[in-house]
């Protein structure tokens, strides 16, 4: 299975299924799963989500009502949510925009509410002259035809982070769209993990030698993923946290608990560790200019725990800005 990595390709899926549930009222977890691509542990994650959600004051009336049981899950909108509204021409374009996006979003029904009312909103509008359309980048199909078949492609890529093209092997697993531009995580075997591509930079790909239809990769002939570290459940969740990307280095940092809102800020590898009363942290940089000024905005606060090079970094960049100033006097 795939699925969407992204906060807005996560946000898209989730106003699909509240949507979809809204129209049907209930249905079995399994097949709300299934129809959605995901596990059932995922689908009743993400929809938890939205068990909060309404609009102001926030009394149960206003409220989504997301019900979940062993074997079911529903979802009732509030009355203010259900009451018509009244669009100016800008929310009513903004509406038929957004509408057709969680139309594209796998498992929507076609021809249901949503889609009616789309036509509804679309006559009123004056016709259906807008259309929701991402460019698509030469290898998309390429891509996508890889994590079908389950084959390793051999690719060129240039890596903006490092301005520079390599060569490498991946194994793509996931296709998605995140801010206009399409997406796949992939396991590289020049990294030895699970990184991130844009397709549009990826200058030319090819079936990898022997890789065709051999089930070879991370997927494994049956199932079995202990090479890699990318098992079943990780795959068709949905729900990694972060993926970096090609060029991303591993950087260990230990934060005093001043600077604790870093750990809520910024994707990580892992959950946070306590050690002699401080946090670790590790996150992949895809750059030392970046590190440099997160270090510097951390302070006293933050050191580099690993690797070892990376620990004088913080008073490099401070020596060299303070340097700066006082040329300039």
């Amino acid at each position: 299975m795939t699925a969407v990595q992204d906060t807005a390709g996560r946000l898209r899926r989730l106003l699909a299924m509240l949507a979809w549930l809204a129209q049907v009222g209930e249905a079995p977890i399994d097949d709300v799963a299934e129809r959605f691509d995901l596990s059932p542990e995922a689908l009743v994650t993400e929809l938890e989500m939205a068990a909060c959600c309404g609009v102001p004051p926030y009394t149960p009336d206003q409220l989504m009502e997301i019900v979940v049981t062993d074997t079911t899950v529903s979802a009732r909108v509030g009355t203010t949510l259900a009451r018509p509204r009244r669009l100016s021409p800008s929310e009513g374009f903004a509406l038929a925009t957004s509408a057709r996006a969680l139309l594209a979003v796998a498992g929507s029904d076609e021809s249901g509410a949503l889609s009616r009312a789309l036509a509804k909103l679309d006559r009123a509008l004056g016709g259906e002259g807008i259309e929701v359309e991402l460019d698509a980048p030469v290898l998309l199909d390429v891509v996508r035809t890889s994590i079908d078949a389950r084959q390793r492609l051999a690719i060129s890529y240039y890596s903006a982070s490092t301005d520079r093209v390599t060569e490498r092997e991946i194994s793509p697993l996931r296709l998605f769209t995140s801010e206009g531009h399409w997406y796949v995580d992939a396991w590289c075997s020049t990294a030895n993990g699970l990184r991130r591509f844009r397709v549009d930079r990826i200058g030319a790909a090819e079936v990898a030698e022997g890789s065709a239809g051999d089930g070879a990769g991370p997927w494994g002939a049956d199932d079995d993923d202990s090479d890699t570290g990318v098992g079943p459940e990780e795959r068709s969740s949905g729900l990694d946290p972060f993926v970096p990307g090609p060029d991303s280095r591993s950087v260990r940092l230990s934060l005093d608990p001043s600077t604790a809102w870093l750990v809520e800020s910024i994707p990580s590898a892992g959950p946070p560790t306590a050690v002699d009363g401080r946090i670790e942290l590790e996150l992949f940089v895809g750059g030392d200019a970046w590190l440099e000024r997160l270090l510097l905005r951390l302070g006293p606060g933050a050191r580099v725990v690993d690797p070892p090079e990376y620990r004088a970094l913080a008073a490099d960049a401070a020596t060299r800005i303070l340097k700066r100033y006082q040329d300039m006097k």
